[in-house]
């Protein structure tokens, strides 16, 4: 049986993926938080999820280097530093970067590509996000993957084209950029909504998380999915096979 190590064990995450295991094909290897013992759990663990916080990433990847043991990054408020620390531990081991572990929101990305790709500059693309009140980014994670599959199926890169915070009295669209809007509040697990408008006529695709248990248990096929992978860079596309 499959042994899953958790770094971040106390958080939300942490602790709904510890709820869900018993019921996959697999066994926890323990957890850590603050100021825990990463070596020890990544010695112990078939595969390890992070679900911690941007500044313990170095850690949590030099202790995976350090016993050969694939990893899964689900934290979120990642920089460029953060990816290239990501990409030279690709090097060495099997790692799966997600910002967002639900199998729905990474099939609703593929098919975000797909419509970016076929449609023009003259269709406007929106990205709505809200959240729980307790989330200290924005906007999120998801928001941010949803609006780099768009831009990938225009054939840009997100820095390129995104426009976020619009307020004042100047805020006219520029042609080709793709939107961000961030609402926060309640008990929100997660809703996305990418609007493709025009004239005349408007595209939404979306996705509502109903409850955390659905990242939970896409971390935990995730996970399973990188065990035994040759090192390198993998996504939730690939566990999907998309």
């Amino acid at each position: 049986m499959t042994a899953i190590g958790i770094i971040g064990s106390e958080g939300r995450m942490g602790r709904a993926i510890a709820a869900l295991i018993e019921e996959s094909r697999a066994a926890l290897a323990g957890g850590v938080d603050n100021g825990g013992d990463v070596g020890a759990l990544a010695t112990a663990a078939d595969v390890l999820v992070d679900f911690s916080a941007p500044a313990a990433l170095g850690d949590s990847l030099s202790a995976a280097r350090e016993t050969g043991t694939p990893i899964l990054i689900g934290t979120t408020g990642l920089r460029d530093e953060h990816h290239a620390l990501i990409d030279a531990a690709a090097a060495d081991i099997a790692v799966l970067q997600a910002a967002n572990t639900a199998l729905g929101v990474n099939l609703l990305a593929h098919l975000v590509r797909d419509a970016a790709a076929k449609l023009g500059d003259d269709w406007d693309i929106e990205i709505v996000e809200m959240h729980h009140r307790h989330k200290v980014d924005a906007p999120s994670g998801t928001a941010l993957l949803l609006g780099k599959a768009a831009a990938e199926g225009r054939g840009t890169t997100l820095g390129e084209v995104r426009e976020e915070g619009r307020a004042g009295l100047d805020c006219a669209r520029t042609v080709g950029a793709i939107g961000f809007a961030s609402l926060r509040g309640g008990s929100v697990a997660g809703d996305h909504q990418v609007v493709f408008a025009t004239e005349g006529e408007r595209i939404e695709l979306g996705h509502r998380a109903e409850s955390r248990e659905i990242f939970a248990r896409g971390a935990i096929k995730a996970a399973l999915w990188l065990v035994g992978k040759q090192p390198g860079r993998y996504s939730m596309g690939d566990v999907l096979g998309l």
